[in-house]
């Protein structure tokens, strides 16, 4: 999505991280879904990806009401996601990383179904 996506650049102008951002549907629901998040090695563990995030999500939730990403869940519960049910991505994504976040509150409630491209 124009406007939610992030890159990261250091002075000298090097890429250090990036973040995009695309619309999907759950069933009917729209849904904003998060990835791929990525650091440089050089960059990696300075929170350039967890500054990105949070901006991005902050500014999602003026025109969404929920997040999808496929992740680690220990990583990702820090910015309010949590494992999701009833969410099915393509294979082979392993159900266990199908992540949620609520950007208004219980905005996956009752959301299920096959995640596909948005119309």
């Amino acid at each position: 999505m124009a406007g939610l996506g992030r890159i990261a650049r250091d002075e000298t102008g090097i890429l250090g991280g990036a973040i995009r951002y695309w619309p999907v549907r759950v069933g009917a629901a729209p849904v904003l879904l998060l990835g791929p998040v990525a650091v440089h090695p050089t960059a990696q563990g300075e929170g350039l990806a967890a500054a990105m995030i949070r901006d991005s999500l902050a500014q999602a939730a003026e025109h969404w009401e929920r997040v999808l990403l496929v992740g680690d869940l220990p990583y990702y519960a820090r910015f309010g996601f949590y494992r999701l049910v009833g969410v099915d991505m393509p294979p082979p994504t392993n159900p266990d990383r199908i992540l949620g976040c609520d950007l208004v509150p219980g905005a996956w409630a009752g959301v299920r179904g096959p995640v596909m491209r948005a119309a």
